[in-house]
């Protein structure tokens, strides 16, 4: 709002002298709502208002931030026009008692203190509308259940023990269907909380659809819970803690003798480890704590890092701020055990580009974090064959998370690292070059996505379709990274194809989204969002600290993103999910070529049982990949 002191004294005779000699206009009734900036209600300690009304032009704002003693303007400009409407109203006034008629402006000029109430009144009820919008969204993501939305539709949730980076994800144990639990009992009459034993009928990663013992088959009382939350307990609990056991009372009436009941029912079954809510009470400690300073990936020079201080800790995602951030807004989330983030002075001892900050020392409280609690990276051989400079390869495009795209080994840095650019899409500084481990999951050798049926990205503008390697290698004066130098580690990671989870939209790493795996190759997933089109899939390694099992943010407390609606996607065409194709290449490979002509013109026999060693092993996710076949 505009500041009236800035431009003009109060002192002025053309504007203190006109409001003195106006009659103090009578204050807004009290039950006309005060509005705050922010759309809040409020009033000063002493129960004046702490908003005011402009008598000119009806602007409602912070009363210190009117102008005049009298605090009855929002500028200069609406003082001095009251003033003058003012000798006019009296003009008009005097022409009344002669006998004239009141003109429609002098009705105006009359009513002007109505006018402003009136608009001070439209403004709240706008203000109550927007809150209403917002408190409905808000309810609709809320409602989403991730019980009702697998058994409506029959899906099956990814296993807790699919996540090692996860809570419980690598001592989840023998936690399956038919295990008994002690759970509150919900169908009680009683004043006191009561517990009754249920048994697990599906699992849908930390989620579980209980049954009440007594029900046998009848689903009627079947209800979700996480298995990680407070209110389950193995059995014996309650005996240990002098808790009651109720059955409920729709099956009440079923068995005169409960207790023989349940002996007969409990023996034999299993139930939850006696230290179990310890072990999900330690495996949510977090070594990284606010005010550790920390280098990561600076996300609009993808070439360089800055130094970041960790903001927030939840469930293991660090909300870091760029040190430089005077408002704390430019921010970046990622997990901890990310390889984007690195211990302070990680960017020097391996030659990578680095912002220095303008912040010449440390701000109070903040800390460097201890380097043994980044995630460690394989130690390579780089003294014998290597990686060099101009060698070609495939690789997943950080800004188009959908494609593998034909990149380029830009510069060669230690400790295994390279610089990789994306071919025809590349910035001439080398501002969008982005660093890759050597042993990372997201580059491919020469022909990975021709042998196992990917779409190819060939590069920007390049005319030649269908791509052909051979014919590029030979066009450019390439040579392909040898095929020995990648990654052949492939886990028994336990995803199938049509698995639920919850995934890190990576071209907004702040959202955790309802998503599925569609495709596996080998240690490669397909992510799909539910609701969205396929072209804002990802491909994940399925090692990602950036996958989470269904119920992850229900026990962390984070905000998960439900489906998308049909409605919410048109809306939503223009916002933080369209950043997706803030680099989406247009040229992509059409026909591909069979395996015959690959093997002829680009590798030898060798290589190519090399590559193809787990070509179709895509369902399984088993340690084939890249094994050589022996004759």
């Amino acid at each position: 709002m505009f500041d009236g002191y800035d431009s003009c004294s109060e002192d002025t005779s053309s504007s203190s002298s006109s409001e003195e000699s106006e009659e103090e206009v009578a204050p807004l009734p009290s039950n006309l709502p005060i509005i705050k900036n922010n759309g809040q209600v409020y009033t000063y300690p002493d129960g004046k208002s702490g908003m005011a009304t402009c008598e000119m032009c009806g602007m409602v704002g912070v009363r210190d931030a009117f102008y005049s003693k009298t605090k009855r303007f929002c500028s200069v400009s609406c003082s001095r026009s009251y003033s003058s409407n003012s000798k006019k109203a009296s003009i008009l006034a005097r022409l009344q008692v002669t006998g004239k008629p009141p003109t429609k402006k002098a009705k105006v000029l009359q009513k002007q203190p109505l006018v402003a109430k009136l608009a001070a009144y439209a403004q709240y009820q706008a203000t109550l509308q927007n809150q209403a919008k917002t408190k409905a969204a808000a309810v609709s993501m809320e409602g989403f259940s991730w019980g009702n939305y697998i058994n409506s539709n029959s899906f099956t949730a990814a296993p807790v023990t699919c996540f090692k980076h996860a809570p419980m994800g690598t001592c989840w144990g023998d936690i399956s269907e038919n295990v008994r639990v002690e759970v509150p009992n919900t169908d009680c009459s009683l004043p006191t909380k009561v517990f009754w034993i249920a048994g697990i009928v599906k699992l849908a990663g930390y989620n579980a659809l209980l049954r009440y013992e007594g029900f046998e088959n009848d689903p009627g009382l079947d209800f979700w819970c996480n298995v990680c939350g407070s209110d389950i307990h193995p059995v014996g609990w309650c005996a240990a803690s002098g808790k009651p056991l109720v059955p409920p009372r729709t099956i009440q009436h079923k068995y005169t003798n409960w207790k023989a009941f349940l002996v007969k029912r409990l023996t034999g079954a299993k139930t939850l480890p006696p230290d179990f809510s310890q072990k999900v009470s330690e495996s949510m400690q977090y070594p990284f704590k606010p005010c550790m300073r920390v280098e990561v990936v600076d996300k609009r020079h993808l070439c360089r890092t800055r130094v970041a201080v960790v903001e927030s800790v939840i469930g293991g995602r660090l909300r870091l701020v760029y040190e430089e951030s005077e408002d704390r807004t430019d921010d970046f989330w990622c997990h901890m055990h990310s390889p984007l983030i690195h211990h302070i002075g990680w960017s020097r001892s391996i030659g990578h580009r680095f912002k220095r900050s303008d912040i010449t020392k440390k701000q109070d409280g903040h800390f460097d974090t201890p380097p043994h609690l980044f995630a460690k990276v394989k130690e390579v051989d780089q003294s014998g064959e290597w990686f060099k400079e101009g060698m070609k390869l495939e690789a997943i495009d950080p800004l188009n998370l959908s494609t593998i795209c034909v990149a380029t080994i830009r510069k060669v840095l230690a400790d295994g690292f390279l610089m990789i650019g994306i071919d025809g899409s590349e910035a001439a500084d080398g501002s969008d070059w982005f660093c890759y481990h050597a042993t990372s999951p997201s580059i491919f050798p020469v022909g990975f996505c021709e042998i196992n049926m990917i779409e190819l990205t060939p590069p920007r503008g390049y005319t030649k379709l269908p791509f052909k390697w051979f014919d590029y290698l030979r066009e450019t004066g390439s040579i392909a990274a040898p095929v020995k130098l990648f990654n052949k580690d492939v886990p028994n990671h336990g995803f199938r194809v049509g698995m639920k989870l919850e995934a890190v939209d990576l071209m907004e790493p702040r959202l955790i989204c309802v998503a599925t795996v569609t495709r596996i190759i080998h240690r490669l997933l397909r992510i799909h969002f539910d609701g969205w089109e396929e072209e804002y899939d990802q491909w994940v390694d399925c090692e990602s600290p950036d996958l989470y099992p269904v119920g992850w943010c229900q026990l962390t407390g984070y905000q998960l993103q439900p489906p998308a609606s049909q409605s919410s996607r048109e809306s939503q065409s223009g916002s933080s999910k369209q950043k997706k194709k803030a680099k989406s290449q247009q040229y992509k490979g059409h026909k591909k070529m069979t395996t015959l002509q690959l093997k002829e013109e680009l590798i030898d026999g060798e290589d190519y049982n090399f590559l193809q060693g787990a070509s179709d092993q895509e369902s399984n996710g088993s340690a084939s990949f890249y094994i050589k076949q022996e004759p």
